[in-house]
């Protein structure tokens, strides 16, 4: 999946944003969970990056840990730049290896997609909006005026990843997928 969407993210006006068909969804997600082998190749890149974002969603506590979820929501309320990379850094190391590694693919897959926004609409702020919900949650469910709030400070947390995803995991996640 994640190779279907740094080939054609970049280069597909409003990724993330619109969803695909709702049946083939239904259908793709049934045969991956069965453990049928699906060529995406041959979906829309929508119903992929729809998966993909429901993937993120059923990873248990969440690929940021939401035993860690305070220490990200205050990641922005930190000083210079600087200090909260530093503290990012910090954080990912918390996290399991599979996790950071993971993490890396992803925010490589959003740096490409996020070069090209002027040709996929798909900036930064639009990519984490599109993209933050997936990544964190709360470890308790709480009401919708709190959740709303979560929700716009996890937003800028993931679009300050994004900004500057390359200081923070490393200029090779420009070269994660190779040549492909």
């Amino acid at each position: 999946m994640l190779s279907l969407l740094y080939q054609e993210g970049p280069s597909t006006k409003g990724i993330f944003r619109r969803s695909g068909s709702a049946k083939t969804f239904k259908e793709l997600k049934e045969k991956l969970d069965s453990g049928t082998e699906v060529d995406l190749a041959c979906e829309s890149i929508f119903v992929t990056a729809s998966l993909f974002k429901d993937f993120l969603r059923n990873i248990p506590g969440s690929i940021l840990s939401s035993q860690l979820c305070d220490k990200w929501v205050s990641v922005l309320d930190q000083g210079n730049n600087e200090e909260k990379i530093k503290s990012i850094q910090r954080l990912i190391e918390q996290l399991p290896r599979a996790n950071v590694v993971l993490l890396r693919y992803i925010f490589g897959v959003l740096h490409g997609i996020e070069m090209r926004s002027e040709e996929n609409q798909m900036n930064a702020f639009n990519l984490s909006i599109c993209i933050a919900p997936s990544l964190l949650w709360p470890p308790v469910s709480s009401t919708p005026d709190i959740e709303s709030e979560f929700i716009k400070k996890i937003s800028s947390l993931v679009q300050f990843l994004i900004e500057n995803c390359c200081r923070i995991f490393g200029d090779e996640i420009t070269s994660l997928f190779g040549e492909i």
